[in-house]
């Protein structure tokens, strides 16, 4: 019988092929008390647990040096390193230590314990992405837990399994195409298959910042995720749909619409054939206005793949990613400067925008304990006004930014900015920390000065902002976010959070106006410019410059290259004045 299950679209595209179920990887526990005399052996055993899983993730780490990209793309390192990174977390260390030797816990008791705990800080956090990466937390601890039992890993199917099972998984002259299906995966789950045998991913859970959805955008695999129970839902060999675009998996689907979505794959693959010709292709409109697509990244070796999507520079580079889970062990001077330079230097002579950093009262940079019940994360000390509250850290940041320009075109952003007051702090800390290196003779280069446009009142108050810098960004998640007053972590409330409200149309319509009327550069950095069906409302309001995921780079300049921007201000002008702009712009 046919039916559908319904999740997050994280990768677009269109996957048939049969499903492969992967075994879950929840590992029962015991619960008990030990003698006191137990303590040191039981944290012996944890100890000895996590170090044979961070031995596993660098044996991983040489397998996917020893790679090609298409078969181990840098994201999936970059998320080994995430999870080496939790693994040698000193909180969840020293978590375990209290509960075995305060509590008397065994050590898998202790260790689940502290991860309840340690979950429950991530569930706080505003941050999608930070918000997501509780499920790395999880499944470094159940690598662990799975070690001291003696269980083999999840991804290898048990015994009792048929034998086509395995047939499909570990043989690769098998032509017919196949859809993992799991309740969720981790990168080294991940690295155990070659990426020619998936077609497609469907996880229970995750998000669109997902370490699944990562590695399958990077991957160009359509994949669904947050479709809930599918796992349960799905046998093994079943034909499944993986629909990318709307986010659905239809199981046991009937011949016509299998025939359909047949169709729908050609038409998406030769659709695919006709972006990539696009790669080289300067991003013109047909009344020749030039437009610039710029990457988001995260990492320093995210520029490479940047440069190969065909990006012409880098209009965030998310420099908090250096910062996070350092439990106070912040990156000094030097090793942001290198990474800051190889990220220029990948860029091959391209721009490079450098926000700096965006943490706060939701994502503390060390193991101060906050009052969640005092703090509203998304409007406390976080991005430029945690940065002014530590001005060393935030010299620190500054030095290793001015000394990477010396290597190439380097602009510096600044996040949440509100107040003239906040200029003022941020411009006189730049001013010092080149007279630093000035002082301590070291070279550093000129850097274009911009700032985020994400609260209402610096939408408001354009014409201070454009005293004081070069060109501005609008990061839109954070301006829907605050001007209709939505948490978008909140999933009761999440369904307002529309970018296409009449308030959100005007204050980005107003600043894009405002800026090129006093010749600043602006562009978007927000989902809204990587978001096709918005491509030509930006155009319309004058925007020439987009900042987006490296994946959705040429589908956004194939928009481009169809429209004609004069004709589109007109459209734009109804749009700005109508009570219901969505029904004019998806009509």
């Amino acid at each position: 019988m046919t039916f559908s299950v319904h999740g997050l679209p994280v990768a677009r595209g269109i996957a048939i092929g049969r499903a492969v179920l992967m075994a879950s990887s929840r590992v029962d526990v015991a619960h008990y008390f030990i003698d006191p005399g137990q303590v040191e052996s039981e944290i012996t055993r944890v100890r000895v647990g996590r170090n044979a899983v961070v031995d596993e993730i660098h044996r991983l780490q040489h397998t996917i040096a020893a790679m090609g990209p298409k078969e181990a793309p840098h994201e999936l390192a970059a998320l080994l390193d995430v999870h080496l990174m939790l693994l040698q977390d000193e909180e969840l260390i020293s978590g375990v230590k209290h509960w075995i030797s305060e509590r008397l816990y065994n050590a898998e008791w202790a260790l689940t314990t502290q991860l309840e705990a340690l979950a429950r800080q991530f569930d706080d956090m505003e941050d999608e992405y930070l918000r997501e990466r509780k499920a790395d937390l999880e499944q470094v601890a159940e690598r662990i837990l799975r070690y001291m039992k003696g269980v083999g890993s999840p991804v290898a199917p048990p015994a009792a399994r048929r034998k086509t099972q395995q047939d499909l998984l570990l043989d690769d002259s098998i032509d017919v195409p196949l859809v993992l299906i799991a309740h969720d995966l981790s990168p080294p789950d991940m690295l155990q298959f070659k990426q020619s045998v998936f077609a497609g991913f469907v996880t229970d859970v995750g998000g669109r910042t997902s370490h699944t959805a990562i590695v399958a955008r990077s991957m160009d695999i359509p994949a669904v995720v947050g479709a809930r129970g599918a796992s349960h839902l799905v046998r093994q060999d079943d034909w499944v749909i993986v629909d990318g675009d709307a986010g659905v998996m239809i199981v046991d689907p009937s011949p016509i619409i299998l025939a359909e979505y047949g169709f729908k794959q050609r038409q998406a693959e030769l659709e695919r054939g006709r972006l990539s010709r696009l790669r080289h292709t300067p991003a013109v409109t047909l009344d020749g206005q030039k437009v610039e697509l710029l990457a988001n990244i995260e990492m320093p070796e995210d520029a490479p793949g940047a440069v190969l999507a065909g990006a012409v520079g880098v209009g965030l580079f998310r420099s908090e990613f250096l910062f996070m889970g350092r439990k106070g062990d912040l990156p000094d001077e030097q090793e942001q400067y290198l990474a800051y330079r190889k990220a220029i230097e990948g860029m091959q002579g391209l721009p490079v925008t450098i926000r700096t950093v965006d943490v706060g009262a939701d994502k503390p940079l060390d193991d101060s304990l906050r009052d969640i019940a005092h703090l509203n994360p998304a409007l406390g000390l976080r991005a430029i006004r945690w940065s002014l509250a530590d001005p060393a850290m935030f010299l620190t940041q500054l030095r290793a930014i001015l000394r990477a320009a010396a290597h190439g075109q380097v602009n510096l952003l600044i996040p949440m900015l509100a107040h003239a007051s906040e200029i003022r702090q941020t411009l006189s800390l730049l001013d010092f920390a080149r007279a630093e290196l000035d002082n301590r003779g070291l070279t550093y280069g000129p850097v274009r000065l911009g700032a985020m446009i994400e609260i209402p009142a610096a939408a408001l108050t354009l014409k201070i902002f454009l005293k004081y810098f070069d060109f501005l960004s609008i990061g839109t998640n954070d301006l829907i976010q605050y001007t209709l007053a939505i948490d978008r972590a909140d999933e009761s409330v999440a369904h307002l959070y529309d970018p296409c409200h009449p308030a959100v149309l005007r204050l980005v319509s107003e600043t894009i106006a405002e800026c090129n009327r006093q010749g600043k550069g602006v562009s978007v950095c927000g989902e809204m410019a990587g978001d096709i069906t918005l491509t030509r409302l930006l155009l319309g309001m004058g925007l020439r410059s987009f900042s987006m995921h490296p994946a959705q780079i040429l589908a956004v300049k194939q928009e481009v290259l169809r429209a004609d921007a004069a004709r589109l201000v007109p459209w734009v002008e109804q749009v700005l004045e109508s009570d219901d702009p969505a029904s004019l712009i998806f009509k």
